[in-house]
């Protein structure tokens, strides 16, 4: 895998977050894609900047995009760009967001860069050459246990009163040391391999959401299927990511709660 590709990445992830470090100072200029879910100057903004970058780049390469400026060539390689995850919290003024980016040929993930532009935390993979943080390798957790875990989840913006992750949410803050909501996918994901969080969850959640993570976790020694159990699809109906000590406890503790519940999902 060509090191231009991932150092491409990094640099792009840097500028847009510079972006998104500036916008975080004006008062937001906030639009609505549906009755919660939110699209600021931000999204725009640094979106058309990663866009433009990718295009004079890499012009043959195919993007998508989460607010729609993403284009087909017919590659076989193809980038997933968030370009501000956890539009909300920005919105608010909470510093929990960052941009997410990541590229795959023929379906298979080859690289993953969130950014944190608040806290200037750069999480990077590449298959094969691990998983780092402001350029020091990083590994998921080594608790073994559930019970003993922190773990974090998130609620989308979409069809809040059939969301089945109020069930999971109940029982597995019962069962570990807490959950946390923060609110932005992509970073979650980066905090599981980074060992901050040892297991993730969440139902409905789009490509460009999970692809970077997905590379991230897996390079630092954790495992991602969904919470069946069964290999995750880039937007499937559900994602479970953990260090994969703890995979097959909450794996069996989901099923027990879908089966509980009758939770469709």
């Amino acid at each position: 895998m060509s090191k231009v590709y991932l150092q491409a990445a990094i640099d792009i992830a840097r500028e847009a977050g510079a972006v998104l470090r500036e916008e975080v100072q004006r008062p937001p200029d906030i639009a609505y894609k549906g009755d919660f879910d939110l699209v600021t100057q931000a999204d725009r903004r640094s979106e058309a900047l990663i866009v433009s970058r990718l295009q004079t780049l890499f012009p043959e390469h195919a993007v998508a995009a989460e607010e729609g400026s993403g284009r087909e060539t017919g590659s076989e390689y193809r980038w997933h760009v968030d370009p501000l995850d956890g539009t909300t919290n920005f919105a608010h003024g909470y510093p929990c967001f960052c941009v997410s980016m990541a590229l795959a040929k023929g379906g298979d993930l080859l690289l993953g860069v969130v950014y944190n532009p608040i806290f200037e935390e750069m999480f990077w993979a590449a298959r094969g050459e691990g998983a780092h943080f402001n350029g020091k390798r990083m590994q998921c957790s080594k608790i073994g246990e559930l019970r003993k875990s922190l773990l974090c989840t998130g609620f989308p913006n979409t069809k809040r009163h059939t969301l089945p992750n109020i069930h999971y949410y109940w029982d597995f803050t019962l069962h570990s040391h807490g959950v946390r909501r923060d609110g932005s996918a992509a970073l979650d994901l980066a905090y599981v391999a980074a060992g901050r969080f040892d297991g993730f969850w969440e139902f409905g959640l789009k490509p460009w959401d999970t692809a970077a993570g997905v590379v991230l976790v897996e390079e630092a020694g954790g495992k991602i299927t969904d919470l069946d159990g069964k290999p995750y699809v880039l937007g499937g109906k559900s994602i479970l990511a953990t260090n994969g000590l703890i995979q097959a406890e909450m794996e069996k503790m989901a099923a027990e709660i879908k089966k509980k519940e009758s939770v469709q999902v």
